[in-house]
């Protein structure tokens, strides 16, 4: 399963469609948090270690992290992502799948054999693997592994210098006790935390890793002195200090996606999963619906292992967006 937001292309493929084009082939917050002005000095000087590290455990607070220490600010999860197979050698990777392609192709780049596993029953039951990755919530479906099996997993790997990788890009969003941060052990698992999808800054490039002393001090290290730009400290405290934006955020995606799964079962379709920032939706006719949408200028993912799944990414929160999308699917739908 690859990125979405390739409008580049899907102008390309389809260049009769009408613009604008509505993208909704991605898991990004379309509201994003305001920015607001941006201090000069973040731009001109270098961050300082104690701005960083102001960061982290504003992070920390809002992840409910036990330990400060323990989360590391990164340029964005895929830096990490890439960067945990080279710190962390594996022979033998397993993916819970079907889910996100980046971390299949990053290890099989590093070197590692990697096998799709589709349960965690099998995942807990094995003991061929050094390194495991869930994603947790899961992209596309949604599917949330309980943090007790998280932690039996890191447990038995640890034992053999093993390590499990929970990515956590969609939890800001979900119930804090599915979250595996508060069960983080001090060896044997690593944690990575988007900042982009929730607050709608992806183009801003932060996200944190939470790991053990040992660990953590390696991707310490690893990343540098100047991580992250002053530009994402500064705005990054900010998002993580207005509690009141992020409450009022879930509140609107929960109306939001009960909108959306109207729309998609206009359609024909049936939402089979999600999360507050994307439905995944099923049907025979998913291609064909694929198709039409595209025509009638309306991004939404596909995925070539799953034909008759599509994923829908939350609509902006402006009604001329919405009024827009919900007049393009009247038109394709049959008469």
């Amino acid at each position: 399963m690859v990125h979405g937001g390739r409008l580049f292309d899907a102008r390309h493929a389809f260049p009769k469609a009408p613009e604008p084009w509505i993208d909704l082939s991605t898991g990004i917050n379309p509201a994003p948090y305001p920015v607001g002005e941006v201090s000069e000095a973040s731009w001109t000087r270098l961050p300082e270690e104690n701005e960083i590290r102001a960061l982290e455990a504003a992070a920390a607070h809002t992840f409910g992290a036990r330990f400060e220490s323990s989360v590391i600010a990164a340029p964005g999860t895929e830096t990490l992502i890439h960067l945990l197979p080279r710190l962390f050698p594996a022979r033998h990777v397993a993916i819970l799948g079907f889910t996100y392609s980046e971390y299949k192709i990053a290890y099989e780049t590093a070197g590692a054999v990697v096998d799709i596993v589709d349960t965690i029953e099998e995942l807990l039951s094995s003991d061929d693997f050094d390194t495991i990755v869930v994603v947790n919530p899961n992209n596309p479906c949604g599917r949330l592994v309980d943090p007790k099996h998280l932690t039996a997993l890191a447990s038995k790997l640890a034992r053999k210098g093993g390590r499990l990788v929970v990515d956590e890009a969609f939890m800001d969003l979900m119930e804090d006790a599915a979250s595996f941060v508060h069960r983080l052990p001090n060896e044997g698992a690593v944690i990575l935390r988007s900042f982009g999808k929730t607050f709608g800054l992806a183009g801003l490039r932060l996200g944190f890793a939470l790991a053990g002393s040992h660990d953590g001090e390696k991707i310490r290290a690893a990343l540098g002195s100047w991580p992250i730009s002053g530009a994402s400290i500064e705005i990054g405290l900010r998002a993580y200090g207005d509690t009141g934006w992020l409450t009022a955020t879930m509140a609107r995606l929960e109306e939001d996606c009960e909108e959306l799964d109207a729309v998609i079962e206009k359609l024909g379709l049936k939402v089979i999963g999600g999360t507050p920032l994307y439905r995944l939706a099923e049907g025979d006719h998913a291609q064909d619906v694929f198709q039409r949408l595209a025509q009638s200028g309306i991004l939404v993912r596909a995925f070539k292992d799953k034909p008759n799944w599509l994923r829908f990414g939350i609509p902006g929160g402006d009604p001329e967006v919405w009024g827009n999308l919900i007049d393009r699917v009247r038109r394709i739908l049959p008469k």
